[in-house]
């Protein structure tokens, strides 16, 4: 088997209450949209754009966990369903919160580890359904086994 040549990459993070118990979810693809991996994971309680930060963060230390994986030229796109956050990883909006901003600097630190191209964007809720569904799998599994 060759290797990956383009990587999907869906990310999502949710919190039931805001802040909340909380969830990622990533979901990643290839080329021809075969599914390569996905997972959800709890991580305790967060807001909503903190775990939506969070699921990058797990999804880059997914890539680094696989990179002999991907072709020299690999593309990577990330999709979010939170324009907010894409808005600020791609530097359209400045991040207020000192703890988002930490975030930040913690996906910045994995790109520049992993050093391949990463494009980040915003897509509807619609079609971010498996990342989604791992992070209510997650939440899910926190709320039967506590």
């Amino acid at each position: 088997m060759g290797k990956i040549q383009k990587l999907n990459v869906f990310t999502d993070g949710g919190a039931r209450g805001n802040p909340g118990p909380a969830a990622i979810g990533v979901f990643i693809t290839d080329n021809s949209g075969t599914e390569i991996a996905g997972f959800g994971k709890k991580i305790g309680v967060s807001t909503n754009n903190a775990a939506e930060y969070k699921a990058v963060v797990e999804a880059l230390a997914w890539i680094m966990e696989n990179k002999e994986k991907l072709s020299e030229d690999v593309k990577i796109n990330f999709f979010l369903d939170s324009n907010l956050v894409c808005s600020q990883i791609t530097g359209l909006f400045k991040i207020k919160k000192s703890h988002l901003r930490d975030l930040l600097f913690q996906i910045r630190q994995l790109e520049s580890e992993i050093n391949i191209p990463m494009n980040y964007s915003y897509i509807p809720r619609e079609k971010n359904k498996e990342a989604d569904k791992y992070v209510n799998l997650a939440l899910d599994r926190e709320a039967e086994f506590p």
